[in-house]
This record gives structure tokens, sequence and C-alpha cells, in this order.
């Protein structure tokens, strides 16, 4: 019999998490979100409490915990925002698991514990200009000179890539004829540039930017995994990714039924709370489904993964759906609070600014029907 049931562990983290959003990050965001501010005080303590490290080995300064650990933290902190939970997921899943699941001892020891303590950031220089879902694109080069690399090229929407706190960024690049590799690149190295934030239509306060590679070098030594290896890399960072994003989107589409419901009670119209109404209710039924069975993708997705079975199927499928109800749950929960829904500082009109992005970051929809497609044999 399968039980869904979350261990004394796992409740406990979640509980934590959930008690850290609502205390800590929902009485700020708001106006951090309005003024495109990077939340630096909640990262610190996001810092202190351990998230960062959750799924990186004790003896690297982590917490030991499995990668299903990170999703329930994530889910929680993104019923109140997203900005937040996206700076935590892509900090980890992306900035620090390139170098735990392929890096060397000596880079795990150097890179790892400030970043499992969330006092540095890693990012993931994957995404190009001309190239996003077509990742294969990649035009970045990096060619071997007296044992460095000199890097040469751009990638675009790079989050976490330009904060005060960022330390890396892992970069793909053409290391052959049709052969990508993955190399370090350090914060601040000589013709690395970061440019200014992008002016996005939400996660506002998230950090993102284009990135500019000029006869930027680095050591030989800073090659992340084996040469040539680093599009099959960073695919399974990828799917473990993509389970990551679905516990956010599910985050946020949870959200948007505890707002709908607490406003609905609250709420009245024709001398009744708005929740009396079958209209309100059938509404908010219908998004509290979508949210429920978006975890139960995840939930599996993750499970799988644990389990250390293949689970790429199960990770697009959870994406999919979760990115999905994310967006179906944000513009319901926004036709719920009518007027004030289309206001910045409602939380569900932030929600309805961040749902978007959940069907295109980590691989657009359209990718994820393509691999679920391809895992079916067509």
């Amino acid at each position: 019999m399968m039980d869904l049931t979350l261990s004394e562990e796992h409740e406990a983290l979640r509980a934590s998490v959930e008690e850290f959003a609502r205390k800590e990050v929902a009485p700020v965001i708001g106006e951090l979100y309005e003024r495109g501010e990077f939340p630096y005080e909640i990262v610190a303590k996001m810092g202190a409490m351990g998230l960062f490290g959750l799924p990186i080995p004790e003896e690297y300064g982590g917490m030991g915990g499995d990668y299903f650990a990170l999703c329930l933290a994530l889910e929680e902190l993104a019923r109140v925002d997203s900005s937040v939970a996206i700076t935590l997921e892509a900090g980890v899943s992306l900035g620090a698991m390139p170098i735990c699941r392929f890096g060397t001892d000596e880079q795990k020891r150097r890179w790892l514990p400030a970043l499992a303590a969330g006092e540095r950031l890693g990012a993931f220089g994957l995404t190009e200009p001309g190239g996003g879902s077509d990742a294969g694109a990649t035009r970045t080069t990096a060619r071997l000179d007296g044992g460095q690399w000199v890097i040469n090229g751009s990638k675009a929407f790079i989050t976490n890539s330009g904060t005060d706190i960022t330390a890396l960024v892992t970069v793909t690049a053409l290391t052959g004829e049709r052969e990508i590799s993955a190399i370090l690149v350090p914060a601040g190295t000589q013709g690395f540039r970061v440019s200014r934030k992008y002016s996005k239509v939400g996660w506002s306060s998230s950090d993102t930017r284009e990135l500019f590679f000029d006869d930027v070098r680095v050591p030989a030594e800073n090659l992340i995994g084996e040469r040539g290896r680093g599009y099959a890399q960073f695919l399974s960072i990828l799917d473990e990714g993509r389970v990551a994003i679905a516990a956010l989107a599910t985050g946020l589409a949870q959200g948007c039924v505890d707002e709908s419901l607490r406003y609905a009670r609250e709420r009245e119209a024709f001398g009744h709370p708005i929740g009396s109404y079958q209209a309100i209710q059938f509404t908010i039924a219908d998004m509290e489904a979508r949210a429920h069975t978006a975890r139960l993708a995840y939930y599996a997705a993750a499970a799988k993964m644990l389990r250390g079975e293949p689970f790429k199927k199960e990770a697009a499928i959870a994406k999919l759906v979760s990115s999905n109800a994310a967006m179906d749950n944000a513009r319901a929960a926004t036709q719920v609070f009518g007027g004030y829904g289309f206001m910045n500082e409602c939380a569900v009109g932030r929600f309805y600014r961040d749902a978007k992005v959940l069907e295109i970051g980590e691989g657009t929809s359209e990718v994820q029907r393509m691999l679920i497609a391809r895992q079916l044999g067509l």
C-alpha cells in the first residue's frame, strides 16, 4: 500500500518553512517586490536555517538531506512568494548541484560550504540569446591555452548571476566540434561582465541577468565533470530541477487557494460572504483540485528519483501539470479578488505575474510534452 504521509523529519521541515514564510517573508516581500529589490536579509535567514544546504552532504557543510526536502521547502515558500522560492531553487539546483554531482573533491571543498550556508550564491549559464529550448545550439566557446580555458560568448536569463553575494557561474561552452563542456567561472573574473537586471513581468525580487564573456581566462581545472559531457550533465541537472520547479509551481497554486479562501470568507457582496455563492465555491474547489493533483505529480517524480529509478517522464509530467495549475489558479484567484486582484499590493496580483514564467523556465511546456512523448516511444 502506498503511503503519501510525510516522515517526521520531512513534516518538521515543511512546518518550519511554512512558519518562516508566513512570519518572515509575507510581511516584507510586497515592498521588496514593488521596488525590485533582492531579498538579502531573507536569503541570509534561509541560509541560517540550512535551506541552501538541504541536499548537500554534511562533509561539505550541507544538511545531508534528500532532494525531496528541498522540494517541500520550495512549495511552502512559493505559497507566499515565488521570487524568494526561485532564489533558493536556482541557488541549490542550478548553482550548487552541478558541483555537488560532478565536481572534484577540491572543487566541492572550495565552493560548497559557502553555497550550502547561503553566504554565497551560484548560477548556471546555459541559455543564450539565440538558444533557449534548443540548448544544443550553444555558441559560447572555450578553448585551452596554456593551461587555461579562454571563454567567449554570452548567456541570457541567468538567475542569481549578479547579486552582491554571487560567487560563481557554471557555464556551458563549446570546447570542440559538437562538444559541450561545463566550466566554472568565479564572479569578478577579468572579461566576465554582468548586465543590469532585466525588467521582468514577474519574479521582481529575484536576480536575472545577461552575461558576457570576452576572452575570460580561468584555470583548466575549473572544468566541471568530464570534457564533452557538459550537455549530458546539464540534462540530468534539469531533470532534478524540473521536480523542484514543479514543487514551486504547486506552492504558487496552493497559495492562490489560501488567499482565495481567506478573501471569500471576508468579502461580502449582495449581503453575504462571496464564499456562500456556488460560483465562487466551484472556482475554489477546482483550484484546490489542481493544486492537489500537482502535488501528487511532483511527489511521484521525487519518489522515483530518491529510489534511483528513471524519472525523466515523471519529472516532465510534474513540471507540465504543476505549471498549468499555477497559471490556471493565478487567473482564477485574480477573478475571485476582482479589482483588488489587479493590484500589485495584493498577493494574488503578484502570483498572477509570477505564474507565467513557470510554463517557460527550466523547459517550456512544449519541451515537457516532447519529453513525455519520447518516453512513451513516439
